[in-house]
């Protein structure tokens, strides 16, 4: 099983580059950065929270949200300090980006990273519309605007001469270079927990990342359904645990978990590294080599 970091990358936390390389050093497999390119100053809904029965609630979301840096440009910066970390989008809100540039702009990573691209995806969280909607995105046609984006950027980096024709997404024969070095392209791992989260596996994606649960029979169930499609389809998907919890990584492993990642704080050196170092020996400990 391989182990992974989540860091929230943000201006006033450890600097990713240095923590990439001292999480290299360690083992670990892989690290991930989460995409937000603002907060609205208000919302109808609290972080987290349902929408319904809300006033406008500004100012409720944790602090590490406010300060990100850039994603795709934190792993071009990553990727040229490092050697053999893997570079996941954790996740990337394609439904906030436009597909054309995205693909260049991922394939670029995968290239001069040596391939080492992971492409974690998500939909928005409905609680946080109104980022949504400052990017142009319909909340409510999101995950059809998600699936066709996907689409349209597979397409770009398979297909010499590149077109889509969907309901959102629309563009004639286009010439885009660089393609990703990894083939037929890195691996697309699409976030969420419901049911039609895997559905969205199944149809368009490589592998499934959810988030821990305390209670893993559901996750047993969906990986159940995810092994029937592999069979069908002759090829496995995979399965990442996303904020994964150290106590529980011999239930992953008996649940058939190819990845688990771990959150470091937004806090001083010290206290990132300590952390760091206890996630590299409980791996070590129940993985054995964390790089396998």
């Amino acid at each position: 099983m391989k182990i992974g970091i989540l860091t929230m990358n943000t201006d006033d936390g450890v600097d990713p580059v240095l923590l990439a390389r001292e999480a290299e050093a360690r083992g670990i497999e892989s690290i991930w950065l989460p995409d937000h390119t603002h907060v609205p100053v208000a919302r109808k809904a609290p972080y987290g929270g349902p929408k319904e029965n809300f006033e406008d609630s500004p100012g409720d979301m944790p602090r590490d949200y406010y300060r990100n840096y850039d994603q795709l440009v934190t792993l071009g910066a990553i990727a040229s300090a490092t050697n053999r970390i893997r570079l996941g989008t954790g996740i990337n809100l394609v439904v906030q980006r436009d597909p054309i540039i995205l693909a260049k702009q991922l394939a670029t990573i995968d290239r001069l990273s040596g391939g080492r691209l992971i492409f974690g995806i998500g939909g928005g969280a409905p609680w946080n519309e109104e980022e949504l909607r400052n990017h142009g995105t319909e909340p409510a046609t999101r995950f059809t605007l998600m699936r066709e984006r996907v689409e349209a950027i597979k397409a770009i980096w398979t297909q010499e001469e590149a077109e889509y024709h969907g309901k959102l997404v629309e563009f004639d024969p286009i010439f885009s270079w660089p393609k990703p070095l990894q083939q037929p392209h890195p691996p697309i791992l699409i976030g969420g927990w419901v049911k039609a989260s895997v559905d969205r596996v199944i149809a368009y994606g490589d592998g499934w990342m959810p988030g821990h649960a305390d209670d893993l029979s559901g996750h047993r169930e969906m990986i159940g359904r995810l092994n029937e499609a592999a069979a069908e389809r002759g090829q496995p998907f995979t399965v990442t645990i996303f904020l994964a919890q150290l106590d529980y990584i011999e239930r992953y492993r008996e649940l058939g978990v190819e990845r688990c990642v771990f959150k470091l704080p937004t806090q001083p050196h010290s206290s990132v590294w300590s952390t760091l170092d206890e996630i590299a020996r409980a791996a070590e400990a129940n993985c054995g080599n964390v790089l396998s």
